[in-house]
């Protein structure tokens, strides 16, 4: 049997790469040894993709997990209506001890007993029901509560506290390799302007594991500004980030940031004139956006240097953080601005 092993402060969020990626065998306990964590892989596994995710491969035995059930299965087993289990969702999003699902309209007269029957699967304390698109200039989600009350949750992701509100706020683990990436840059003595800082998704890791010296946190809706606050407290990096209340483009100076993410998506190209403003000579953009692949990387070409202005630029890096919709992916471009 191949093992995946990976020093023991990275184990999670290396484990949860590999399980989306559907390699890791449930059927066999992941164990501890000499400080190293062991997880052990499908006979079909790409060994080039798991040490390019950052682990090493060995060979090895694992025991047997005693009864093992999925979540899905448990949750068939506890749904008291057998004629349900065909149109039973198999992929939900777990934040915290919130779990969200998404129902298809079949299941809509029988989302209590589902959601229910899905708390007791995975041990959510709170099961919420995506009712709709998040849309609008704060990206508030709408959801429908279906088991528990409480909403509020806290998070831990690679070592950090996220707190929020579920009901009210988004949270995607899906692009958690790229929140790796950021976390391993260096960013020392460097000034990082994070232009949709939400909760701290991106100002964290920044802050807690790149660690720069001096983060500058925007962000226009109030509740998600309470809660990066509040986030920044909870990982002690007060005397590092600065939260900003309000829009992005009224930021005050020019030319000063080595770095200005822009984590987000749809509509980020409308605020590149700012974040090219806001960098310094050599400095770097993390430019993300969503793009039609029929038209990429030309159109996101063209929108950088028509934001540049005649200022020179490279890519130093780009890659798909996740798939968006048919035909549209969620991609990131590294922007040095070289004049």
């Amino acid at each position: 049997m191949l093992l995946a092993k990976i020093p023991r402060g990275e184990a999670e969020a290396f484990r949860k790469k590999l399980a989306r990626r559907g390699i890791v065998r449930k059927d066999r306990r992941i164990f501890e040894r000499d400080g190293f964590v062991l997880i052990p892989l499908k006979d079909d596994v790409d060994v080039a993709e798991v040490v390019h995710l950052g682990g090493e491969i060995e060979e090895g035995d694992a025991e047997e997990r005693d009864c093992y059930r999925s979540p899905f299965d448990v949750a068939c087993e506890v749904l008291s209506r057998p004629e349900l289990v065909g149109m039973l969702p198999r992929k939900w999003e777990k934040v915290g001890d919130v779990l969200i699902l998404r129902l298809p309209e079949e299941l809509l007269p029988f989302r209590r007993e589902v959601a229910s029957a899905y708390a007791q699967a995975v041990g959510a304390r709170t099961v919420l029901r995506e009712a709709g698109c998040i849309d609008g200039i704060y990206r508030q989600p709408k959801m429908e509560v279906l088991f528990g009350k409480d909403t509020e949750t806290v998070h831990f992701e690679n070592g950090l506290r996220y707190k929020l509100d579920t009901a009210q706020l988004m949270f995607s683990s899906g692009n958690i390799d790229e929140k790796l990436r950021i976390a391993s840059l260096d960013c020392r003595g460097e000034t990082v302007v994070d232009m949709f800082a939400g909760i701290g998704y991106w100002t964290l890791p920044f802050a807690c594991h790149a660690h720069a010296e001096r983060v500058i946190a925007c962000e226009i809706n109030p509740v998600a500004f309470d809660y990066l606050k509040e986030n920044v407290a909870l990982n002690g990096v007060e005397h590092i980030v600065q939260p900003v209340l309000g829009d992005n483009r009224d930021l005050q100076g020019e030319g000063f940031a080595d770095r200005v993410m822009m984590g987000y998506v749809r509509t980020t190209h409308r605020f590149l004139d700012k974040a090219f403003s806001l960098v310094r000579p050599g400095g770097i953009i993390h430019y993300q956006d969503t793009f039609p692949l029929v038209v990429y990387p030309d159109q996101a070409m063209d929108r950088l240097e028509r934001a540049a202005g005649g200022r020179r630029i490279r890519i130093l890096f780009s890659r798909e953080v996740k798939s968006y919709s048919p035909g549209v992916s969620h991609m990131v471009l590294d922007v040095q601005v070289l004049d």
